[in-house]
């Protein structure tokens, strides 16, 4: 039997679910899917940011293990700087507990929820698609891929080509292995390896997730790198748990992320932040702007999905531009880079810019200097930046 839905969901992160929540919420028949049974845990290091909390689909506390109010950012494990704010500064989860949540929430707003399933046999055509989910076959009228950068999706849309990709690597440490009242409310950051990224250790619940990320290249390299952050702060390499990589995904000027009656969010769109390595806030963002393109498809508003691209650099544009730039300038020049960060009144300028999230909906494309200032941010990071 045939079953049909507005819209098929292909991968339940955080992206795919808060897409379906959005789509369920407004009456649309959303079928989400992830080959994965859930709860399942995910690499990530778990940081839900201020911007990301006010683009959230919903309230996340439940999830919440740890609230960080204490910053701390070390130059070459030499020179660093420790802040605390009066708030908290960003909340900590585990992607299994938020994934296996925002899927739920998204069930609760209507949504049909399979875990465990493939998806195959998928066909995307000019009126909508086909699809075999599990031992189910499906029809949809348009199909969202929030199943990461190598997904079905981006295969059979042909949205696989020009990203950018990081690696990672992380594990986990138990409280008796840690300085608990150093770090049980700080979130640590090691400036200047590997190349392209750095290092980190923060709080959760019943341990630290700790970590390192940097350019492609630096994939043999990243063992190295994480023994390194061990040492500098008195980990011993046996208690590290759950040690595993992940690639990171950045999308460039050549990166397509929508195709007729299909389009990519999250991870799948190459929307992970160049300077952090975070995609929460541009998960949640893109989900937005993605269920209101939809919306205008069902609606009889839009015959495609084409307007989804411009939406996106709308929303997300001027963001990703900032972090390229940021992340040229701490490469470049580390040592001014860390003494302009010390400054108050450049700290909270920056957070306050990068903290307010307006809606997304309801932003203007960015000025095409920002597009300029970026290609030449990239230029001087090299060819491993796009």
């Amino acid at each position: 039997m045939m079953q049909r839905f507005d819209v098929l969901v292909v991968g339940a992160g955080p992206a795919g679910s808060a897409t379906a929540m959005h789509l369920a919420r407004g009456g649309k028949t959303v079928l989400l899917a992830d080959r994965a049974r859930f709860p399942r845990d995910k690499p990530c290091g778990g940081g839900l940011t201020g911007r990301a909390l006010k683009q959230a689909p919903c309230d996340v506390t439940p999830v919440v293990e740890r609230v960080v109010d204490t910053f701390e950012l070390r130059l070459h494990y030499k020179r660093s700087f420790r802040r605390t704010s009066s708030g908290p500064l960003i909340l900590m989860t585990q992607r299994r507990r938020l994934d296996a949540y925002l899927a739920e929430q998204a069930a609760a707003a209507g949504a049909i929820f399979r875990d465990g399933v493939r998806v195959d046999a998928l066909a995307i055509g000019a009126e909508g698609i086909t699809a075999r989910v599990g031992e189910t076959d499906v029809t949809a009228d348009t199909l969202v891929g929030a199943d990461g950068a190598n997904g079905i999706v981006a295969k059979a849309a042909g949205l696989e080509d020009g990203i950018v990709c990081g690696v990672a690597l992380e594990g986990n440490v138990g409280w008796e292995h840690l300085d608990r009242e150093r770090f049980a409310s700080t979130a640590v950051v090691e400036l200047g390896q590997p190349d392209g990224g750095y290092g980190w250790l923060f709080p959760k619940g019943d341990h630290a997730n700790v970590g390192v990320g940097g350019w492609d290249s630096e994939g043999p390299h990243l063992r190295d790198h994480l023994r390194r952050v061990c040492e500098r702060h008195d980990i011993a390499w046996s208690s590290l748990t759950e040690i595993r990589g992940h690639r990171l995904p950045m999308r460039n000027a050549t990166t397509r992320v929508a195709s007729g009656r299909a389009l990519a969010v999250g991870d799948a769109a190459g929307l992970v932040d160049p300077l952090s390595g975070d995609g929460m806030y541009e998960a949640f963002s893109s989900a937005h702007v993605a269920a209101a393109c939809v919306r205008d498809v069902l609606e009889g508003r839009a015959a495609d999905l084409s307007a989804y691209p411009a939406g996106l650099d709308a929303a997300l544009g001027r963001h990703t531009s900032l972090a390229w730039i940021a992340k040229a300038a701490i490469e470049r020049t580390p040592g001014l880079a860390l003494r302009v960060a010390r400054s108050r009144a450049i700290r909270r300028r920056f957070l306050l810019r990068t903290a307010t999230s307006r809606d997304p909906l309801g932003r203007s494309a960015p000025h095409p200097v920002w597009g300029r200032a970026e290609g030449a941010a990239r230029r001087l990071l090299g060819p491993e930046a796009g």
